[in-house]
C-alpha cells in the first residue's frame, strides 16, 4: 500500500521516525511512505538536522510553507498537499498532533475522500483559543483511524460521540479508535541509547549531570505577551539562584527575538550573565539534556512527557495540559506565567523527586509497529 505522511513542525518530525523505522524494519516490502514536509519549521536546526539524525527518508515534497498568519500558512501548504495526494494517489494520508500542518492535511484527504490516519488522537487542553486545540478537534473527526496514545484520550473521544464497539470496513463515517500508547515513547527508548553513545552536549556546554535545569518556551502565549514573558525569566533568575543551578536554555529563534524586544534590559542582561542560552537542539542532544537535568521546565506537551519517560519531575508554563496523568500523578505541575506558582511549585517538586512513581501510561514501546499493521490491515 502507499501512505502519504505529513510532516512539517520539529515534534512531527520527530514522531514520523518511529513509523518509518517500523516500515523499514517491519513492513518494507508491503508498505511505501512518501513524506511530505510542510516547511512549517524552516529553520536549519529545528528541520533538517533532525531528520537526518533520526533517520527519516529525505522528504519526497517539501512545500517551503514557512511562517505567515495561520490562514496563509494553512492555505499554502492545503494547496500543495491536495496535489501531491492528486498526482500520488495513496491509500491514506498520515499525519501527527496537532499544528496547522495537520490541519492541512486532514482538510486536503477528507475533501479528496482519502482515508485519514490521525496519530496522538483524542487529546484535549479544553481550551479553544489555543488553535492547537482546534486542529486536533478538526482532525480527529475527519479521520478513519485514530491512534490515541492515552486511556483519557480515548474518553475524550467517547464523550465526543466516537464509538468504540465500530467494526469494518472502517470510514470516516465509521471510524476505528484505537488505545495503542505513545511513538514518542518508542522514539525515547531507541534513541536514549543512540544519545547515550554520541552526544557530546552536556561536555560541550559545561555542565554537570543533575546539576541543572532544562527549560524551554516557545507558545505566544507566554512569548508575545510582555508581563507573562517577564514573570516566567524573572522567576526562573530567583530559582537559579536559590538552587545554585544554572538554567539551560535552548532558545527557538522567535523566542529569542521576542526577549530582545519585549525584557527590559535588567532582566535580559542578568539572563544571558545567569542562562546557558544554547541554540535550538538535536533530538539526541534533547535526550541527553532531559536525562540529565535535575528538573525540566516547559511549555512544550512533547517535552512534559519526555521528561516523565526520563523520570525527571516537571514545571508546565501553561494553564493546562493535554497529558493529564503527568500531573495527576504528581510528576508535573501546571504553573502558566505566574511567577508564585512558577517558584513553590519547584519548590514542591524539588522535595519529592525521589519518592515519585512513574506508572506505565504510554504503552511498551512497540505503538509504532502496532500502528502500521492496523493500516496496513484496514486501509491496504
Amino acid at each position: 500500500m502507499k501512505i502519504v505522511t505529513i510532516i512539517g513542525a520539529r515534534p512531527q518530525i520527530i514522531k514520523a521516525a518511529a513509523i518509518s523505522r517500523a516500515i523499514r524494519n517491519d513492513f518494507a516490502g508491503s508498505i511505501k511512505e512518501i513524506i511530505v514536509h510542510t516547511g512549517q519549521h524552516y529553520d536549519e536546526n529545528m528541520s533538517q538536522v533532525f531528520i537526518e539524525q533520526l533517520g527519516i527518508p529525505k522528504p519526497d515534497y517539501n512545500l517551503t510553507a514557512g511562517s505567515g498568519s495561520h490562514g496563509e500558512q494553512t492555505a499554502k501548504m492545503l494547496a500543495g498537499i491536495e496535489k501531491i495526494i492528486l498526482d500520488t494517489k495513496p491509500n491514506a494520508v498520515v499525519v501527527y498532533g496537532d499544528t496547522n500542518s495537520t490541519a492541512a492535511g486532514g482538510l486536503a484527504a477528507s475533501k479528496l475522500h482519502i482515508p485519514l490516519v490521525h496519530i496522538e488522537a483524542g487529546l484535549r487542553s479544553f481550551n479553544k483559543s489555543m488553535p492547537e486545540e482546534i486542529n486536533r478537534i478538526l482532525c480527529d473527526h475527519m479521520s478513519t483511524l485514530l491512534f490515541s496514545p492515552t486511556k483519557e484520550g480515548i474518553k475524550n473521544l467517547e464523550k465526543e460521540g466516537f464509538k468504540m464497539n465500530n467494526v469494518a470496513p472502517y470510514t470516516i463515517d465509521n471510524p476505528k479508535v484505537y488505545h495503542c500508547g505513545d511513538v514518542m515513547y518508542d522514539n525515547s527508548l531507541y534513541f536514549s541509547v543512540v544519545s547515550d553513545k554520541n552526544s557530546e552536549i552536556l561536555k560541550n556546554i559545561g555542565i554537570e549531570k543533575n546539576n541543572f535545569i532544562l527549560l524551554t518556551a516557545h507558545r505566544p502565549s507566554n512569548t508575545d505577551d510582555q508581563r507573562s514573558l517577564t514573570n516566567i525569566m524573572e522567576a526562573l533568575l530567583e530559582l537559579s539562584e536559590k538552587s545554585s543551578q544554572p538554567v539551560v536554555f535552548p532558545v527557538h529563534p522567535r523566542t529569542k527575538k521576542q526577549m530582545d524586544a519585549l525584557l527590559p534590559s535588567t532582566v535580559n542582561d542578568k539572563i544571558v550573565k545567569r542562562f546557558k542560552l544554547i541554540p535550538p537542539c538535536s533530538f539526541l542532544d534533547m535526550i541527553a539534556l532531559e536525562k540529565n537535568a535535575s528538573m525540566v521546565i516547559t511549555d512544550s506537551g512533547g517535552v512534559q512527557k519526555e521528561a516523565f519517560f526520563f523520570k525527571k519531575p516537571c514545571l508546565i508554563l501553561r494553564e493546562e495540559t493535554e497529558w493529564v496523568e503527568i500531573v495527576k500523578n504528581g510528576n508535573a505541575d501546571l504553573c502558566g506565567a505566574d511567577s508564585k506558582k512558577i517558584i513553590s511549585s519547584y519548590l514542591r517538586l524539588a522535595s519529592k523527586a525521589t519518592s515519585m512513581t512513574y506508572p506505565d501510561f504510554y504503552g511498551d514501546g512497540k505503538s509504532a509497529t502496532f500502528i502500521c499493521s492496523e493500516i496496513l490491515k484496514n486501509l491496504g
